[in-house]
């Protein structure tokens, strides 16, 4: 969807709420380039191109740490793609931005490699799903036939006039048809009971989600009654982990994983019971630890690394005496 069809309606209580990062609009400015126009042909070789290197890379004889991948050891490298794409935007560091989509790009060459690979399906099916959908959900561009044709169950006004308010209504008929297939033939595959916690997204960062599976618990009377009694829920699952981790045996590091998400769990949660948002909580955390280390890289007369433990937190606690003694400012 172009950005020009941005949702403005507020979300609903089980969508996460994005609007804390949007951007104010783009006003032209004097050093505005002017407009690129693109080139199809060369697109699409360059992307066939990219397509070759991925294939060569994960074949015999390609890289070994390619080859060594799983749709699971990477999907954390796509989390961190999607950040630093969300921070170029920020800075509005264009030149740099080309570069971080080049690596977002790479995560879907990866995934449908492995997946051909595995015998799944080929990025050919990634791109065929694509255009279909966004010929689908365009009627009022490519026309209701075609829109039809590629897929589109729902009954809309291809007529828009121009309008982006008609535009989104047809969007969202579109999409909830298309929903309503995709749960119809899961349902008649599985036949398995819902679950009240389906309204919850799986696609939001999991800090969210535990925080919506929370609320959504609490509305079952299944919660901790209040913040106090998450306390020694935590040292519970401190517990746990600390036993987990104490083995060293490298074949139990799942346990350790599934023990260090308990105890994150639980601190998402007590962040609900307060109030807290724990995304933001541990954005504001992550910006004072930047700032009180660059303090003590500046206040310390050697390389941090040559200096001993005792030294390294005097310079901490110094540099969070200077810092509380001056305003916090966002970055």
């Amino acid at each position: 969807m172009s950005s020009s069809h941005v949702r403005l309606k507020p979300p609903s209580s089980d969508a996460v709420d994005w609007r804390c990062m949007d951007l104010p609009p783009e006003t032209p400015t004097a050093q505005s380039s002017a407009p690129i126009a693109s080139d199809p042909a060369q697109a699409a070789a360059l992307f066939e191109r990219s397509v070759e290197i991925m294939a060569r890379l994960r074949a015999p004889g390609g890289c070994p740490w390619d080859r060594e991948q799983s749709f699971d050891s990477i999907r954390k490298y796509t989390l961190e793609e999607a950040y630093e794409v969300f921070d170029a935007i920020e800075r509005r560091d264009f030149p740099h931005l080309a570069e971080e989509l080049g690596d977002l790009l790479l995560q879907v060459l990866f995934y449908a490699e492995m997946a051909a690979n595995y015998g799944h399906f080929t990025i050919a099916d990634v791109l065929n799903h694509l255009n279909n959908k966004l010929i689908r959900r365009h009627p009022h561009v490519f026309g209701d036939e075609a829109s039809r044709a590629a897929g589109n169950r729902a009954d809309v006004d291809a007529e828009v006039a121009g309008s982006s308010a008609a535009v989104l209504r047809n969007w969202e008929e579109i999409k909830a048809a298309e929903k309503a297939s995709h749960a119809a033939g899961a349902a008649s595959a599985q036949m398995l009971p819902a679950s009240r916690l389906d309204s919850v997204q799986r696609a939001m960062p999991a800090l969210a989600e535990a925080a919506k599976l929370g609320s959504k618990a609490q509305k079952s009377g299944f919660d901790w009654p209040s913040w106090r009694d998450l306390l020694p829920k935590l040292v519970e699952e401190t517990s746990e982990l600390e036993a987990e981790a104490s083995s060293d045996d490298p074949a139990r590091k799942p346990a350790v994983e599934a023990e260090l998400g308990d105890l994150l769990f639980t601190v998402v949660n007590l962040g609900r019971h307060l109030g807290v948002d724990a995304e933001m909580a541990l954005r504001g955390c992550n910006r004072r630890f930047r700032q009180r280390f660059h303090e003590m890289e500046l206040a310390s007369s050697r390389p941090l690394e040559e200096l001993a433990p005792d030294e390294l937190e005097a310079l901490w606690a110094q540099a969070k005496r200077k810092l509380a003694a001056q305003p916090e400012t966002q970055p």
